[in-house]
């Protein structure tokens, strides 16, 4: 009990005093200190007394699939600091290989009793993986929101970067550099989001009277090397790839070809995450807009919070396309 009060005091800057009254529920204590005390207890993973379970923390958790590429630390720290200016502290939670899974962190957070939950480029956008834990957050009714294009059977509310426009405004660039053979480089098959991107991007090709080869990986660079060098064989001047991480295994790809980046291949990823501008080339790519993502999923999710009714609908945000030196003309026509 006594390290207990020492490190929540520490934790808050406050006296062990102060933080035995809140603990106790007696008076002479601020209700901003009352809340940053609660707000430590869960947050250094002690249980809150038995008369003060029933409040929920001000705890947001913060679920991602991994940190290695840029674009999700960025999130975290749009949703953080939109978090924290709302009076919430937020629970970064990612997916380890045989360690935690999603599910996993989940019942952590249950355990802790979150005010809510923000999902990024989870299971959720998975046809064929299991959403059991989600079944579990919808029936507790806890507040929750999901980014960027979820299965259809979940009713949460979502908002989401457009993949349709974002396959059109790519198709839209190569095309106008005289592309006529181009290649696709999506996630999974099951994957939501790349499904729509394929369905925008196999429609504006076939409207054009184009070619197109689409080869699918999972989101790494080793991945998007494996199935771009499939790419490069068949003989494609274009590759749309749907991430940056895809994208640089791409360009790895056409250089063990022998080829070079634009001169022989163009390549555009997806997110324009950090750093992509500092690249060999600098790479093209479609701008997911990341803060107002963030910034939308946490005044969803504060609403739910507060019990106004928020519409299921979803959100859709514009992407911008960002031209750098990864595209080129096709070769054979004039720059």
């Amino acid at each position: 009990m006594t390290r207990r009060l020492a490190e929540v005091a520490k934790k808050v800057g406050v006296s062990e005093a102060t933080v035995s009254r809140v603990l106790n529920g007696k008076p002479g204590v601020s209700a901003a200190t009352r809340v940053a005390v609660l707000t430590a207890l869960d947050v250094l993973g002690y249980e809150r007394p038995t008369q003060l379970r029933g409040e929920r923390a001000r705890l947001v958790g913060l679920v991602l699939p991994e940190l290695q590429n840029p674009i999700f630390p960025a999130f975290a720290e749009v949703v953080g600091g939109a978090l924290a200016q709302q009076g919430f502290t937020s629970v970064l939670c990612t997916r380890t290989v045989g360690g935690f899974s999603e599910a996993d962190h989940i019942d952590l957070l249950l355990q802790q009793q979150v005010s809510g939950v923000v999902f990024a480029g989870g299971l959720y956008a998975q046809a064929d993986a299991s959403h059991a834990h989600y079944e579990r957050l919808l029936e507790r009714r806890l507040p929750t929101v999901l980014v960027n294009a979820a299965v259809e059977h979940l009713g949460f509310p979502q908002v989401s970067c457009d993949d349709g426009v974002a396959a059109a405004m790519a198709f839209g660039h190569l095309d106008s550099l005289g592309h006529r053979r181009l290649g696709l480089l999506l996630g999974p098959p099951d994957h939501i989001p790349s499904r729509r991107k394929e369905a925008a991007f196999t429609a504006a090709v076939r409207k054009a009277g184009h070619e197109v080869m689409t080869e699918r990986a999972m989101f790494t660079l080793e991945g998007g090397h494996a199935a771009a060098s499939r790419l490069v064989k068949a003989g494609v001047t274009g590759i749309v790839c749907a991430s940056d991480v895809l994208a640089l295994g791409a360009i790895r790809a056409v250089r063990r070809a022998g080829l070079t980046v634009p001169g022989d291949v163009s390549v555009i990823g997806y997110d324009d995450s950090a750093l992509m501008n500092c690249t060999d080339p600098p790479l093209t790519t479609v701008r997911q807009p990341i803060d107002a993502l963030g910034r939308a999923a946490v005044d969803l999710l504060v609403a739910q919070i507060g019990k106004a009714a928020v519409s299921t609908d979803e959100l859709l945000f514009e992407p911008e396309l960002v031209v750098r030196s990864s595209t080129g003309p096709a070769r054979g026509k004039a720059k």
